[in-house]
């Protein structure tokens, strides 16, 4: 029984592998020349699959699609958990969640690519049931803002929470649009720059409508 499970674990961590090759395979050619105008063929070939074979992995480009929009998603509100769990007061982690945003963006700009300019190619069921987990990401945020703003009273925003949330998230996720590896600036520092300037309206010694120290 032991040697069954252990053959079934192999078997198991193999085709878990497959599919993560496919994944990435995926991302590179749906971001080279768009999903539309790639087929299962292409897929199959970029990574040395038949096409028979790479359906036993996935049975179709938008199951591909899906699953790239998932692990992202994913990713995303996990580290995101983490990060605010770890920070020592409610800014701290929206400053840490905004870098950690603009570092992830920044290194996987292929990926933002595909998740930011193929959204429409996703069913109406899929977009909505994807589109549960982003605000679950969102939600996290506008809760880490409004426990700052609460201990914080001389604090005000000239907009609601929620609004100020997606300028921020617009800001750092457009990276991936503009950002070049070779600048001269890393991840981290154009990551901190941004939170910096973003956050400066709620930081506690220079909110909007509070005096500024002399």
């Amino acid at each position: 029984m032991r040697e069954i499970t252990r053959m079934t674990d192999t078997t198991s961590t193999r085709a878990d592998a497959q599919r993560r090759r496919v994944l990435a395979a995926s991302v590179e050619i749906f971001g080279r020349q768009g999903y539309r105008a790639t087929s299962m063929n292409e897929i199959a070939a970029g990574v040395g699959l038949s096409k028979p074979t790479l359906y036993h992995y996935f049975r179709n480009k938008e199951e591909l699609l899906v699953r790239i929009y998932s692990d992202v998603l994913d990713e995303s509100l996990r580290m995101a958990r983490e990060t605010i769990d770890a920070a020592a007061t409610p800014f701290d982690g929206l400053r840490d969640l905004l870098v950690f945003r603009v570092v992830y963006t920044c290194e996987n700009r292929e990926l933002l690519k595909i998740c930011f300019e193929e959204e429409d190619e996703l069913g109406p069921d899929l977009a909505e049931e994807l589109l549960v987990r982003r605000r679950a990401f969102e939600d996290l945020f506008t809760a880490t803002l409004e426990q700052h703003l609460a201990g914080h009273p001389d604090l005000h925003l000239a907009m609601t929470p929620k609004v100020f949330v997606n300028m921020c998230l617009g800001a750092v996720n457009w990276t991936y649009k503009w950002y070049r590896p070779s600048g001269p600036r890393t991840p981290a520092e154009l990551g901190r720059e941004m939170a910096d300037a973003l956050l400066a309206v709620i930081t506690p010694e220079s909110g909007t409508g509070a005096s500024a120290p002399a």
